[in-house]
């Protein structure tokens, strides 16, 4: 027996089903405490166990979590670089994963890091990276930093300043 989604799924789920069959962003009802809060949210949709969109926000751009959700699901579906737009034909074979980040926090020392612990964001000028934390295959600081460098377009010789997070994450 499969565990009943979090409404925070559900919500990612039915913005994109909206989204990608009658292109209506919905109005989310708020049905708990945290679909209140402000924070940045990232939405990670998967297909036959592959990534298949990632989009989200380091900080709050919405006015609650709830509003994040549905901008970042529906980005994730349709905007993110690296895949096609989500087809009305893969909506049944999507799995969600909703992550609330905590406010990133400076980092000094690498040691300050964990990547099954915390996301980090990798930061030089005004290019940033951010990966969030516990992803398969990321198993040490270093790889989650290079990473991170890799999609800010910044040198490994670059200096950077170093940013951690915790996520809430909802299956």
């Amino acid at each position: 027996m499969t565990q009943e989604p979090h409404p925070l799924v559900r919500l990612a789920r039915e913005a994109i089903e909206r989204y990608v069959r009658d292109r209506v962003v919905i109005r989310p009802e708020i049905s708990t405490p945290e679909m209140n809060e402000r924070a940045g949210v990232f939405v990670s949709l998967h297909k036959n166990g592959e990534l298949r969109g990632c989009i989200g926000t380091f900080e709050p751009t919405c006015e609650n979590v709830a509003e994040e959700v549905v901008s970042n699901a529906i980005s994730a579906a349709t905007r993110d670089p690296r895949f096609g737009a989500v087809a009305v034909e893969e909506l049944d074979n999507l799995e969600y994963k909703v992550d609330i980040l905590s406010r990133p926090e400076p980092v000094e020392e690498v040691s300050g890091l964990d990547p099954k612990r915390y996301g980090v964001i990798v930061e030089s000028g005004w290019r940033r990276g951010l990966l969030l934390p516990d992803l398969e295959g990321v198993d040490s600081v270093e790889h989650q930093i290079e990473i991170c460098r890799m999609k800010a377009g910044i040198a490994s010789d670059e200096p950077v300043r170093l940013y951690r997070f915790e996520v809430k994450r909802f299956q």
